[in-house]
């Protein structure tokens, strides 16, 4: 469903990525790295937020190159931090918004918006003000606003890092639920200790590709 080929990303005089290559069929894959290592930008590759300086990423059949705004309608993003993702004044508001370019009727739209926010737990909120959500709830918001869109493909980048304990653990139990292909880029690591793959990289090239236990206690060694 992903496939990098020989990617390398070029930033200035600076080596993001370098030449990676590999094809992400699994449900749920995680990606680690220490900071500076790429990771971001190899999530933001996947639905076209960034382009390879040379290669190919290729997702749900399509060159990003060439149909990112086509790819970016299947591939839902979620930032580290959800206040940037959050642009009406409601909860209800945030998530309608999304469905705005799809043209559906307007009982539609609060149907499927009422849907999503029970799934997730903000029913309560769909009046409240966004802004004033917790940090997990508004986490869960911007989830709901990118879920209701139903994509193909979900990357997270960093879910959890503003969290709590119990968000994080609420967080990594929708994981486990969502039927949709995720990658998950996180300095979170019990959050992946259960996913299909792991990659690991460090100074812009995959060091590490396996099951959980085996990448990351490849991570574990190298940053020991």
């Amino acid at each position: 469903m992903i496939e990098f080929t020989d990617v390398h990303v070029r930033l200035g005089s600076r080596n993001v990525l370098c030449g990676i290559t590999a094809s992400l069929s699994e449900r749920r894959v995680g990606v680690v790295g220490a900071n500076g290592s790429g990771k971001s930008t190899l999530a933001r590759l996947i639905n076209g937020l960034a382009l390879p300086t040379s290669g190919s990423v290729t997702v749900l059949g399509m060159d990003t190159r060439r149909h990112a705004a086509k790819i970016r309608r299947g591939v839902g993003f979620l930032f580290t931090d959800p206040d940037a993702q959050i642009v009406m004044p409601t909860v209800a508001e945030d998530v309608a918004f999304s469905l705005r370019r799809r043209g559906l009727p307007r009982a539609e739209v609060e149907q499927r918006v009422a849907d999503v926010l029970a799934r997730y737990g903000l029913a309560g909120h769909a009046d409240h003000p966004a802004h004033h959500l917790s940090g997990g709830q508004k986490q869960l918001l911007a989830l709901c606003s990118v879920m209701v869109l139903e994509p193909d493909v979900l990357v997270m980048d960093e879910p959890t890092t503003l969290l709590d304990l119990r968000h994080s653990r609420q967080v990594a139990e929708l994981l486990r639920e969502l039927p949709q292909h995720v990658v998950v880029v996180s300095h979170d690591l019990p959050l992946l200790a259960d996913f299909d793959r792991v990659l690991v990289l460090d100074q812009g090239r995959v060091v590490a590709d396996g099951t959980p236990d085996e990448a990351i206690g490849h991570y574990r060694k190298i940053m020991s």
